[in-house]
């Protein structure tokens, strides 16, 4: 069999409302996924073992071992299946999205080799059904199967459509100050103020901006360079933005491809250690 390869597209958080910190130590959320037309690359072939290769300018210092959620994916994926269907794999990632950066980089990259395993061994499993079987994995792994712009409620499992936001193609502008964010600790600094729904009236482009990222604040106190990012942002006039998920990444939202580019070229100027992506939601 010739090489297999899937993409790992970037995970944005277009709202978070923290509305609760459950007994268990979670959180109930809701909010808003959309996905970005870039991100990182997979690539598998066939091979006597699995094995996993990590490469790309985010690679350092992540384990290639088995407790790597590709290699975590492709094993839970074969043991619900079984070894008769799903064969050991040769994986190679490419780490475009940096680490702990607030866009789904790891639960991005276990639902691409879902994805790859069922579109190659599993074609009966529809999107839902494989959804359910990677949310062990992590709460962001089951909207990132999809990767389709979409409400998440719970702890962001529990997945509904969201037709009113007609937001496929849509410049959109990631930047990160290269700065690691561990979500854990922004959660535990989470004031624990309810401060109301995402969703009511009007919707549409309206509801969004009158949304937020109640993990804004604490994000900011951890690392502040997010709020010099957002500055920059706000001041190249996009119609939103926004950090995403528990940071640092930030995004922006225009409205037409120039905007977007002439943003890039100018924090590329102003910022040049600052990392970017250009690209459109899908």
């Amino acid at each position: 069999m010739s090489t297999m390869s899937e993409t790992g597209w970037a995970k944005i958080n277009l709202a978070l409302h923290v509305r609760s910190r459950r007994p268990d130590g979670y959180h109930e959320i809701e909010t808003l996924f959309a996905f970005v037309d870039h991100g990182d690359g997979i690539e598998a072939r066939v091979g006597k073992t699995d094995s996993l290769t990590i490469e790309g300018e985010f690679s350092g210092g992540l384990s290639a071992g088995h407790d790597n959620l590709v290699l975590r994916t492709l094993e839970l994926v074969r043991t619900r299946h079984g070894a008769d269907r799903v064969p050991p794999l040769a994986v190679t990632l490419t780490k475009r999205l940096p680490v702990a950066a607030g866009i789904g980089g790891g639960s991005a990259d276990a639902a691409a080799m879902a994805r790859l395993v069922r579109r190659h061994f599993l074609p009966e499993l529809g999107d839902a059904a494989l959804a359910r079987l990677v949310v062990p994995l992590g709460a962001d792994v089951a909207a990132c199967v999809a990767s389709a712009t979409s409400l998440g409620l719970g702890v962001g499992e529990q997945l509904s459509p969201v037709p009113e936001l007609r937001l496929g193609g849509t410049p959109v502008l990631l930047v990160n100050p290269r700065e690691p964010v561990a979500t854990g600790p922004v959660f535990a600094a989470w004031d624990g103020i309810d401060r109301g729904p995402l969703y009511g009236d009007p919707g549409g482009r309206a509801q969004l901006l009158a949304a937020r990222n109640d993990l804004q604040r604490p994000a900011i106190a951890q690392c502040p360079a997010i709020a010099d990012v957002l500055l920059e942002l706000g001041a190249l006039r996009p119609w939103l933005a926004r950090m995403s998920g528990s940071g640092a990444t930030c995004f922006a939202l225009f409205d037409a491809v120039a905007e977007r580019d002439a943003a890039s070229v100018r924090l590329a100027q102003s910022h040049p250690h600052w990392w970017q992506m250009a690209g459109a939601l899908r």
